[in-house]
């Protein structure tokens, strides 16, 4: 992780101190700093004929710095309820003991044991909010009136439950001074934070002290931007490599992350800097620019940088961003000083990150300007979990679930318990909890929402079980094991009010892993002999384990199911009796979609978006599909591309029947975010056309998940679970469509539902709404279950009404359940604007 520690001589306002750390926190947890300097400069190639030595390892993946940064203050969190303890610490000859460090007097120290025998270096001392709350710093002042204890070299962890430390998110070492060190690193959920000290600064002995420790919290919400449309721009380097190799500058603006500019390296390369210059063919409000690495090798990844601007293409002026990014593969972001006005933009490297020669590249560069929330929408302060949210389900009392795997950050094995927590969704507070009755560790399953409102969790590590997750009483209980064990299956509800599983090669052996249906009325699973998995797998490189994974699934009428994805082939499939299944035809001129996904945004209408044609390590697509199963042959047809290339991204039906699609790379690897697609898009199913959104803060792939709120808000987040890694997202924020919002940013005027609603509908049923203001229509959206790029709960469902009286209007359920499938619902009404209300939850069937 990258870092910086700032000094700043102490004055009679610690705040002041805090609020300036704050600010130059907020740039170093943005903007990556130096990565290791050194190497030969030799020629360099990417061909065998090549003098220059091979690529080295790849740098572990690392959280990308969000090009939509800009500085803002993070808080200093309150200290009330926290206690620390130490390794050691000095109560017998000193008051040294661990609890000063929080007393809010900088006379009183923390000493590690010096009397007697000195306990030996290192020294920790460990920090516990009582609360997962998103951490972004640690202030370190050191003890006045004596050197003795500063600590020099040093090293941050951060822990969800104090057990499980990874590895460290910031290292260094501290001046020999006096004056308060604040150490920087990307904002992160935590509940614990751990400060080790490796040295003693002036190595005067075998000691440390500390007269206070502060936390930086959230940074704020930067300002909003969006990527600009590229179309028509050109780029233009001071040199670029040609003969060796497709190194030209027009690679950036290509999409395509496996092409990059590249400056001279055959014969004699050109010697660093190397300038790349972007020409938008008219003058732009421009406030940000991100930077792609190369994919195919280290060699080329800039360091220092600087970002300069022009009108005319001649006269560039001061830099508007300057910096040093690390040494790794994730996007990196650069936000001006200021937004400009601006034909021509030029990054220029001064310098390669690993120090391995006179080169520079690059792979994609993106452009940003200001975001307008009634077009963009904006984004909310991060919220920090206890665990990474691997899979998350909106329940009906207000409230989202989500889990991880046996471990908060981790997955492996089959412990046989849980980490899950729970979020509300009104106060905001998050609650944790390990569940272990149910002897189920729920990584990778499927999931179905129920029609009683309870969620159906199955397989994935403990790979034959099935558990029940009632939020009416949290309560956690087992049902039956299935008949075939299964990781990474597909789970959707039936018309009947039975759940039905397919797929799942991951875990419990590889193939044969045909359907099967769970009954509520017996809690009993029944094999589906006539339901093969053979006909719905892709063509992946690695057989059945990853060929029917992440299936796409569309409940009909009469128990019927349409299977349509990942694979191009689509298929009908019934359930009754021992089930049946049928091609349905091809997914229009689609390839394989693995980790793409579909959405229903209206009543027998589907849209498919993005994926690969394998589970990783190949490229995916930005094509998209609509799917419309009305009849008795499903017919797909290619709508517009999304702007970019995403697979792992998450997809969400919004109130008015468009799709937001978040997150997700356009070059799928697990646990990188590396090509991460930061800007999220929706299509509009009146144009068939995909337009940006705000750009977000942190990648969100591989284990992340996105689901529409109650209040038509969504939350985003989550994303990796690797254990001792840098790509572990234990956080989440909350989008504002740009529905809600009004050009400066304040939320629109929203009609509301005044009336009471019956909780619990039939289908078929007639029932009488009452709102407060004139509204044009009602809809209904199934509450969705999301994990692993895949939500087959949600649907959105147009309702018919009409108007009996002065804001008050009668709306009919569809009375067939293959059209509002049973289970949890968001009633929204809408006004002539298409401005949702806040839902009423309603149980349907």
């Amino acid at each position: 992780m990258f870092l910086r520690i700032i000094t700043t001589r102490r004055s009679g306002t610690q705040g002041r101190l805090l609020i300036l750390a704050a600010l130059i926190a907020l740039v170093a947890g943005m903007l990556p700093l130096v990565g290791h300097l050194g190497g030969t400069a030799t020629a360099e190639s990417d061909v065998p004929a090549s003098p220059e030595p091979p690529d080295p390892a790849p740098a572990p993946h690392h959280e990308a710095a969000p090009a939509s940064a800009m500085v803002a203050a993070a808080p200093t969190l309150p200290r009330e309820g926290w206690t620390v303890s130490a390794s050691d610490e000095e109560t017998a000859a000193e008051n040294g003991r661990a609890a000063n460090v929080l007393d809010g007097n900088n006379s009183t120290i923390w000493h590690s044991r010096w009397s007697g025998t000195a306990a030996p270096l290192p020294h920790t001392i460990t920090l516990d909010m009582h609360r997962t709350q998103v951490v972004s710093a640690l202030v370190y002042q050191p003890r006045s009136g004596s050197a003795n204890g500063r600590i020099g070299r040093y090293a941050v962890h951060l822990s969800a439950d104090g057990a499980n430390w990874g590895t460290a998110v910031a290292t260094g070492t501290l001046a020999d001074d006096a004056t308060v060190k604040t150490i920087a690193f990307a904002p992160k959920g935590t509940r614990y934070l751990r400060l080790t000290a490796q040295t003693e600064a002036g190595n005067r002995g075998p000691w440390s002290s500390a007269a206070e420790l502060n936390l930086l919290g959230d940074p704020g919400t930067p300002a909003q931007t969006v990527d600009l449309a590229r179309d028509g721009w050109t780029a233009a380097a001071g040199d670029q490599e040609t003969a060796s190799e497709n190194g030209a500058a027009g690679n950036v603006l290509d999409g395509d992350a496996t092409t990059h500019w590249h400056s001279k390296w055959s014969g004699t390369a050109t010697p660093l800097p190397h300038s790349i210059t972007i020409d938008m063919k008219s003058a732009r409000a421009v406030s940000a620019l991100s930077y792609q690495p190369r994919r195919s090798g280290v060699n080329g990844r800039i360091g220092a940088y600087t970002v300069t601007t022009s009108t005319d293409g001649t006269t560039f002026g001061a830099p508007v961003a300057s910096g040093t990014w690390r040494d790794d593969d994730t996007v990196k972001g650069a936000t001006f000083t200021r937004t400009v006005s601006a034909r021509y933009v030029r990054l220029t490297a001064t310098s390669e990150a690993g120090g391995r020669g006179p080169w520079s590249s690059a792979a994609e560069i993106r452009l940003a300007g200001p975001a307008s929330p009634a077009v963009h929408g904006s984004w909310g302060h991060l919220t920090g979990f206890p665990l990474v949210p691997v899979a998350s389900a909106v329940l009906p009392n207000n409230k989202m679930l989500v889990w991880s795997a046996y471990g908060v950050d981790r997955f492996g094995g089959s412990n046989g318990y849980t980490q899950t927590a729970l979020l509300d969704l009104a106060t905001g507070e998050v609650t944790q909890r390990r569940v272990e009755n149910t002897r189920h560790d729920m990584f990778c399953p499927g999931t179905a929402v129920l029609a009683d409102g309870r969620i159906l969790i199955t397989g994935g590590s403990n790979a034959e079980r099935a558990t029940l997750y009632d939020p009416a009483t949290d309560a956690w209980s087992s049902t039956a094991d299935m008949n075939i064990p299964r990781g990474y299956q597909a789970m959707t509800l039936l018309s009947t009010k039975e759940a039905f599983v397919l797929g799942g090669s991951w875990s419990g052996g590889e193939g044969a892993k045909d359907g099967e249906v769970w009954s509520p009325a017996t809690g009993t699973w029944r094999k589906l002999s006539g339901v093969p998995a053979t006909t719905t797998l892709t063509g992946d490189p690695r057989g059945a384990y990853r060929a029917d994974n992440h299936q796409w699934l569309y409940a009909t009428s009469n128990g019927r199911v349409l299977h349509l994805g990942p694979s191009k082939q689509m298929n009908w499939i019934d359930t009754a009796g021992s089930g049946r299944i049928t091609a349905a035809g091809t997914r229009g001129d689609s390839a394989d979609a693995m980790n793409g996904n579909a959405i229903a945004y209206d009543t027998g209408k589907l849209l498919t978006m993005g994926g690969a044609t394998a589970y990783e390590n190949v490229s995916a697509t930005r094509r998209a599909y609509t799917v419309d199963a009305t009849g008795a042959t499903p017919v797909a047809a290619r709508t517009g591309d999304m702007g970019q290339a995403r697979a792992f991204a998450n997809s969400v039906v919004m109130p008015d029947g468009k799709v937001a699609v978040f997150g997700g790379q356009s070059y799928p690897v697990p646990f990188s975010d590396a090509t991460s697609a930061m800007t999220p898009e929706v299509w509009d199913p009146a144009t068939g056309k995909f337009t940006p959104l705000a750009t977000m803060a942190v990648p969100r792939n591989y284990h992340s998940v996105a689901n529409l709120l109650p209040d038509g808000r969504i939350f985003s987040g989550g994303g990796g679970l690797c254990g001792d890694c840098a790509t572990n997202h234990s956080d989440g924020a909350v989008f504002t469509p740009p529905y809600l919002l009004n050009a400066d940013g304040t939320e629109k005027p929203r009609p509301a539902i005044t009336g009471t609603v019956p909780a619990g509908l039939a289908n078929g049923a007639r029932v009488t709404v009452t709102t407060d203001k004139e509204v044009a229509s009602f809809v209904l959206i199934r509450a969705g279950a999301a994990t692993h790029s895949t939500d087959n709960d949600q649907r959105r469902v147009p309702l018919t009404s009409r108007s009996t009286a002065t804001h008050t209007y009668e709306v009919i359920i569809p009375s067939d359940p293959g059209v509002a499938l049973p289970g949890s619902y968001m009633l929204f009404a809408m006004d002539a604007q298409g401005v949702p209300s806040k839902a009423r939850m309603v149980r349907i069937g």
